[in-house]
């Protein structure tokens, strides 16, 4: 497991912070153990030394020195000599009682040769005896009139006080792997919801708009979750759009780059200099319509994906309607269509987008253009209301049944009716164009009897 693993970190950050807080932890529970053991130990020695002079006070001294099985007691753990006479083992506690002239009446071998302490007042020293030190607590009983002097070696102290240490840290130190062990198990299935989501994200189909979902998932990766779908529908959205972009360059370029080869084959096809003339000038005139046409899908992207929404301005669509009929001039010639379209010179303004509602108003009369036979017709009509703005195109080709209406909109569908070689997109965009104006589209029965009728409706508020 290594630092670059997350489970690793975990795990290794849990036993550090362990680490951090438990060693504190037991240098002070260590420290003050030993000062409350030191404390009682002290205790224990004073109480011996009240004991003492309780059972001299209740005997008397004389008494106590006169009772030879009390001093056999005393004098069982003398000092066992070796060689180079270096003790090998003594009695770790012993006793003395002096009288009031410091000298020795009674005692403990073991504690002969323990230099004096102070006589005249009750303390605590730490005296030195060959190899060892001793505790020593003197007590100046003066009720009785003497100076009583307990001592205890202090390794029986450190005796007990490594004792605790061992039982107490060894558990420590030999769970510590064990609980490193437990530790990594734990983060390691805490994860699990993590590989879960790496491996719903490695299984998930491209182009699919399913949202990532996981059993059981943790309020800590909830929000995770509601951004990476979030993420991942935009990422959607943006690649839709740029296959719809695809197509919509392929659809709206597709009459102008038409236009443009019938007056390079007409140029090419005649001597006289007039008419090559006229063609090479509509040929040029097509090249700025496909210029203005690139412009505005460009613009129609940029508006579609939410990154120019500053555009939004006041728009004249009687002005917008000019220009694409007269941009369309050579398609309506060649369809053999009617197309009518009153003038008037009272503008018809609403809040939009220029480019989005030019591209809605061609595709409506290039589709209109496209189903009306030869000698049928097609009117536009464009009306300003109280409350909203309509946009009408009716013809009286075929029409489209009412049960149909709705599935024109989807990108490549054709009817049969169609003439030419459309791509099926026309309706998608003028779809698209409408919404971005909050619009509403209708598929309705042409009044002549025969065709459709496209009604627009842009409310004035858009």
């Amino acid at each position: 497991m290594t630092l670059n693993s997350l489970r690793g970190r975990l795990r290794w950050m849990i036993v550090a912070m362990l680490l951090i807080v438990w060693v504190p932890l037991a240098v002070y529970s260590f420290s003050h153990t030993s000062a409350e053991l030191e404390e009682m130990s002290d205790g224990r020695l004073a109480q011996a030394a009240h004991t003492i002079s309780a059972l001299v006070q209740r005997v008397g001294i004389q008494g106590l020195i006169g009772n030879e099985r009390l001093l056999a007691s005393v004098q069982k753990k003398k000092v066992i000599q070796a060689a180079g006479d270096v003790p090998t083992w003594e009695s770790e506690v012993g006793f003395q009682v002096f009288d009031p002239h410091g000298k020795l009446v009674l005692g403990s071998a073991n504690l002969l040769a323990l230099p004096p302490s102070p006589m005249d007042r009750s303390s605590y020293q730490d005296l030195r005896k060959a190899h060892h030190i001793w505790r020593v607590y003197t007590y100046v009983d003066t009720s009785n009139d003497l100076v009583i002097r307990v001592a205890e070696r202090y390794d029986t102290r450190l005796e007990i006080i490594n004792t605790l240490w061992l039982e107490h840290g060894l558990p420590f130190l030999l769970g510590l792997p064990v609980l490193a062990l437990l530790i990594g198990w734990s983060v390691a299935r805490g994860l699990r919801p993590l590989v879960a989501l790496a491996s719903a994200l490695s299984s998930r189909e491209p182009g699919s708009r399913e949202p990532i979902t996981l059993e059981k998932a943790p309020q800590e990766l909830q929000p995770v979750l509601t951004a990476l779908n979030a993420q991942l529908a935009r990422q959607e959205d943006a690649l839709e759009r740029e296959r719809r972009f695809s197509a919509d360059v392929a659809h709206e370029l597709r009459t102008p780059l038409a236009s443009i080869m019938l007056n390079l084959e007409s140029a090419l096809a005649t001597d006289d200099v007039s008419e090559v003339h006229d063609s090479l000038a509509g040929a040029h005139h097509s090249v700025g319509t496909l210029a203005r046409r690139i412009e505005q899908l460009l613009a129609l992207a940029k508006l579609e994906a939410g990154a120019a929404s500053s555009q939004l301005a006041t728009v004249d669509l009687m002005e917008v309607a000019g220009e694409v009929i007269e941009e369309l001039t050579p398609v309506i010639a060649g369809s053999g269509v009617e197309l009518g379209f009153p003038p008037s010179n009272k503008p018809v303004l609403v809040q939009g987008y220029d480019a989005a509602l030019a591209a809605m108003l061609r595709n409506l009369l290039e589709n209109a253009l496209r189903h009306v036979p030869a000698g049928g017709q097609v009117q536009l009509a464009i009306e300003q209301h109280q409350h909203e703005t309509t946009l009408e195109v009716i013809d009286d080709g075929p029409g489209i049944p009412p049960e149909r209406r709705d599935a024109v909109f989807r990108r490549f569908h054709r009817e049969a009716s169609s003439r030419g070689e459309g791509y099926g997109l026309g309706l998608s965009i003028v779809q698209r164009a409408a919404g971005m104006h909050n619009a509403s589209i209708e598929l309705l029965d042409s009044p002549f009897g025969k065709g459709l009728r496209v009604r627009v409706a842009i409310p004035l508020g858009a």
